[in-house]
């Protein structure tokens, strides 16, 4: 895909999602797009499944959250990071979250990102998200995921080196 089809997926899913970003110009968003370093990191978002999507303003800069409605399959089955995927002494998933993160060079969402993101849509009714930890409760081994279910965001822990097929990731990009 080049930067032109990533800008036109990108106008269309803009457009077909108002909600998510009220009073955004597509004009101003665009313009950012052209003139920013970061494409790469939207491209690969989008090539992972993640359906990047505007879901805020800030001054002239424009948050980027992946906005698929379910877990896209390749980012799913991963630990939380290599120090926990490298702990597993059998059944190790190809990946963790820390080493796809790396690829796509986008910041894995907190759980204030988490919260926002699901007041603007429903998102992962039947997946779950990693997040991104703070120190203080990782070092416990523990990690927050989240998911929707019944029209309630959830935040549950899990050990860091636990995969699930239904558990993935969402990013973040400002650009």
């Amino acid at each position: 895909m080049n930067k032109d089809e990533l800008l036109t997926i990108l106008e269309q899913r803009f457009h077909q999602n108002m909600h998510r970003h009220e009073n955004v110009d597509w004009q101003d968003v665009k313009h950012a797009l052209q003139v920013t370093p970061y494409m790469h990191v939207l491209l690969a978002m989008e090539e992972t499944g993640g359906q990047p999507d505007v879901v805020k303003q800030e001054g002239n800069s424009f948050w980027f959250y992946d906005c698929c409605k379910e877990m896209p399959q390749q980012r799913c089955s991963v630990c939380y990071d290599e120090k926990a995927r490298n702990k597993r002494k059998t059944n190790k998933p190809d990946h963790s979250v820390e080493s796809l993160l790396n690829q796509i060079q986008a910041e894995l969402l907190t759980q204030q990102d988490y919260l926002y993101l699901q007041s603007l849509d429903d998102f992962d009714n039947k997946s779950q998200s990693w997040l991104k930890t703070d120190d203080d409760f990782y070092n416990h081994g523990e990690a927050l995921f989240a998911n929707k279910r019944h029209g309630r965001t959830f935040i549950y822990y899990n050990g860091t080196q636990s995969y699930y097929s239904t558990r993935g990731f969402r990013t973040k990009v400002k650009i």
